[in-house]
């Protein structure tokens, strides 16, 4: 008898065998068997390699924040212990507490983090910098909480944020030199859409007309660069009302005529905004512009709502592609977190993205039949968050005002 061993199995081959088998053929199996199993098991440690291992300094809300978020992805981070200067008494980050502050070093050797997230609410001058600077010398990358947590969402905790941290963190380019280019780039791209759906815009014209009894065109004051109202344009999607309600879609269902369902599915109704882009009002990427009713009610109550105005809307953004359509105050307040992080990181490669993005889901709402669900992310009770020293509040839903959202 021979004993071949090849990963991941054992072959016990007789002679007899042997001797009736083709050895190049057989040669050739094994020899891929054992390909098969050394990339298995490659595959296992570069996972491994890859997973970022975080060490959260600190255990109040916003260590429990980044906790949940990472728990709730289950991607490649997972959250090796929570230190602090005493134990958490309850919540997400008592079961990770690790040690004290004394103690991180001894922890950083035990459990090998590849991140060390600074988290900690309360002031820093117990924070031990100089175990987390040997940690750095030594490659372990150390990041600010929110800086961290921006990365990984692709939104900005506004909930947990101040405004002296968000002067002094990265991001802003919007420089004169970068608004003109992408103004240049906004404007050729509004003129080749133009040209190129001409006949579509013709036929879709017509078809509305056709459809039911009104104008062709919606027109809406919104708010645009700096809060300046202009007439924003869509094909008309409802059937004219002589009562007003309200701008929520829900509220208006019994409205939307047959064509402009597809309008709206398929996001056609936009097209005419390549006009607004032409005049100047908006921009192919940025934040969907709200109606002009709406915006002193948003900006009491979402915090930092005032920094949308300080670019250009967009017909699609990075909030529209990740959050969908908002039809509450407390969905609007989510896709915040998304316009904040586009206008703070903004470059033509994010633009790309975004644009790509709203390719794909033009593709998936002509393939499927239902439209895409608004999506939802679990968050912090806004009762739970301080309001003052320290953390701006999410902003919940309130009967100050209603908003006629509809479909921004």
């Amino acid at each position: 008898m021979f004993l071949l061993t090849a990963t991941p199995g054992i072959f016990v081959v007789s002679t007899h065998t042997l001797s009736t088998v083709d050895l190049p053929h057989f040669a050739g199996i094994v020899a891929l068997v054992a390909s098969v199993g050394v990339a298995g098991v490659a595959g296992v440690r570069l996972r491994a390699h890859l997973t970022k291992r975080i060490l959260i300094v600190g255990s109040g809300s916003t260590a429990a924040m980044l906790v949940e978020e990472i728990e709730s992805r289950r991607g490649r981070c997972v959250v090796v212990g929570v230190v602090d200067r005493a134990r958490p008494k309850y919540g997400v980050v008592a079961s990770k507490w690790l040690g004290c502050f004394d103690q991180l070093a001894g922890i950083v050797d035990r459990v090998r983090p590849t991140h060390i997230v600074l988290a900690s609410d309360r002031r820093r001058i117990h924070v031990p910098f100089e175990t987390l600077l040997h940690a750095r010398v030594r490659g372990v990358l150390v990041e600010d909480a929110l800086d961290f947590y921006e990365q990984l969402t692709g939104t900005v905790a506004i909930e947990a944020l101040t405004p002296d941290r968000l002067v002094l963190s990265n991001g802003f380019r919007n420089g004169e030199a970068a608004r003109a280019g992408a103004r240049a780039m906004n404007v050729i791209a509004a003129v080749i859409g133009l040209v190129l759906f001409a006949p579509v815009l013709a036929i879709i014209a017509v078809a509305v007309k056709l459809d039911s009894r009104g104008p062709v065109l919606f027109v809406q004051s919104r708010a645009g660069l700096d809060g300046r109202p202009f007439p924003l344009l869509k094909f008309r999607t409802m059937r004219p009302c002589d009562e007003h309600l309200s701008e929520w879609e829900q509220d208006n269902k019994d409205r939307i005529t047959p064509l402009g369902k597809w309008l709206r599915r398929l996001r056609l109704d936009e097209l005419p905004q390549l006009v607004n882009v032409l005049r100047g009002e908006m921009n192919l990427i940025g934040p969907r512009p709200h109606p002009t009713c709406n915006t002193n009610l948003f900006e009491n109550r979402i915090a930092f709502y005032g920094l949308r105005s300080a670019v250009l809307p967009g017909i699609t953004g990075w909030a529209q592609v990740r959050q969908g359509y908002a039809n509450t105050l407390e969905e609007e307040t989510e896709k915040m977190r998304y316009d904040l992080y586009y206008i703070k990181n903004r470059t033509l490669w994010l633009d790309a993205r975004i644009v790509l993005e709203t390719v794909g889901l033009l593709i998936r709402a002509r393939t499927t039949s239902a439209p895409r669900k608004v999506g939802t992310r679990r968050r912090a009770s806004p009762s739970k968050t301080r309001s003052s020293g320290g953390h701006i509040p999410v902003v919940s839903w309130a009967s100050a005002g209603t908003p006629s959202i509809g479909r921004s």
